[in-house]
């Protein structure tokens, strides 16, 4: 559907992650993989959704004065959102198991934002979901960090993983969303911006 509106674009996907590479794929959209490095640090006041907006900005601002004029250049971020507190990628297996303790038996909120940047034109948007952890056993967490790898991902898990399978109990929101893209909020935005 949207590739007649884009043939005029070209798609540039700023993500190293497999996972929103192949939602791209899935929906059907051509698009080249750019990758710029950012130290992902965020002002400490920010919370949710803000914290998420400004670190898929922050990613855009790397390819300031780059891009040519039919481009169309895509940055995300994920958030996990829990009592408060951002809960990003673990750095070992130790604050994995404490992540993954904290959500056991409790909500959370997963937000996505994306940015989509032009020459002239930029808009961000985010999406949240709400997801409940069953009471993990201490054994499931270790095996989970053991055979997976929960360590590029916020929150230190994959819904689509393992622990995802057996932990999750109820989702209420965008389930692409979790994994780490909001599909329906890229297609509706992709149109607005081609149409």
């Amino acid at each position: 559907m949207l590739s007649d509106p884009l043939k005029n674009y070209k798609i540039i996907l700023a993500s190293a992650s497999p996972r929103r590479q192949q939602f791209f794929r899935e929906m059907g959209l051509d698009f080249e993989i750019r990758l710029r490095s950012v130290e992902e640090v965020f002002p400490n006041q920010l919370e949710g959704s803000a914290i998420s907006d400004y670190l898929a900005e922050l990613k855009a601002s790397a390819f300031h004065g780059t891009l040519a004029k039919n481009e169309i250049l895509i940055t995300s971020d994920t958030v996990v959102w829990h009592n408060n507190e951002s809960l990003a990628k673990a750095e070992d297996a130790e604050k994995a198991f404490l992540m993954l303790k904290t959500l056991s038996g409790d909500w959370h909120e997963v937000i996505t934002s994306v940015c989509f940047t032009t020459n002239d034109y930029q808009k961000t948007v985010n999406n949240t979901t709400k997801v409940n952890f069953k009471v993990l056993a201490d054994d499931e967490i270790r095996f989970y960090i053991k055979n997976y790898t929960p360590f590029d991902k916020a929150g230190a898990y994959g819904i689509q993983e393992w622990i995802g399978l057996i932990g999750i109990e109820k989702i209420e929101g965008s389930y692409p969303n979790v994994v780490g893209l909001p599909t329906h909020l890229v297609y509706e935005t992709l149109l607005d911006i081609v149409t």
